[in-house]
């Protein structure tokens, strides 16, 4: 499949799209249309890219969400478990396309793609240093939390050795360690590559927009056009 590279500029103008669609209640048959057409596309985007497991996980996680939603809703279920289940599907469902959107950007970004990007636009220093620790902190934690998973597997203790309870002493409290000297070293490694000089960076990155990036662009900002004629002017 043929990997469509885009714009880190463009890639931030999907996730406010996609956020604006889905933090806005949506009612008619349009609305929903457009809010599933905006969260399939990331989701195709990161087939191209190759990260299959993170686009089935995504799809499987949101469709299942939208199935039970509807099923809910149309059969007038009633009592605590269909209230419980239907306010967890809602939450999936109207946070999850804007995570899937993020993803994607993080996943498929550089640091230094990102930092020419937001020069570019003349964003503040102390706001694209913030967001660029950022996009490097939750790949990271991933890949420590499956390091402390497979520390686990290794000594023999599964889901806490048999008490759940018990998930939270071998797993959660080391993470939160890790999560605290990860968080040191990558501020301590944005001030040593100079991310925090007074002096204009020069990056090796030659950033352009081309016509994969104005068609993408094009298509949310319709999306968006489209959602609040749809929404507000009916």
């Amino acid at each position: 499949m043929i990997k469509i590279s885009l714009d880190p500029r463009t890639k931030l103008f999907m996730i406010f799209a996609v956020s604006f669609i889905v933090m806005v209640n949506a009612i008619t048959p349009l609305e929903w249309g457009i809010r599933i057409m905006v969260t399939l596309i990331p989701v195709f985007l990161l087939i191209t890219e190759g990260k299959y497991a993170s686009a089935f996980r995504f799809t499987v996680f949101y469709g299942a969400a939208l199935l039970l939603l509807r099923y809910c809703i149309s059969e007038s279920s009633t009592g605590i478990f269909s209230a419980i289940l239907v306010g967890y599907c809602g939450i999936v469902a109207q946070f999850l396309p804007a995570m899937i959107t993020a993803w994607y950007v993080i996943r498929t970004t550089k640091i230094g793609e990102f930092m020419s990007a937001m020069q570019k636009m003349h964003v503040p220093d102390g706001i694209s240093i913030s967001l660029a620790v950022v996009m490097r902190f939750f790949p990271t934690i991933k890949e420590e939390y499956s390091s402390i998973n497979d520390a686990m597997k290794m000594r023999g203790i599964s889901l806490g050795g048999g008490k759940v309870t018990k998930m939270i002493e071998y797993r959660m409290i080391p993470l939160m360690f890790s999560c605290i000297s990860i968080g040191e070293e990558l501020s301590a490694a944005a001030v040593t590559r100079g991310l925090g000089a007074p002096v204009k960076r020069t990056s090796p990155y030659e950033l352009k927009m081309k016509g994969a990036d104005f068609i993408m662009i094009g298509i949310f900002a319709v999306s968006v056009i489209i959602f609040i004629t749809a929404k507000y002017f009916r």
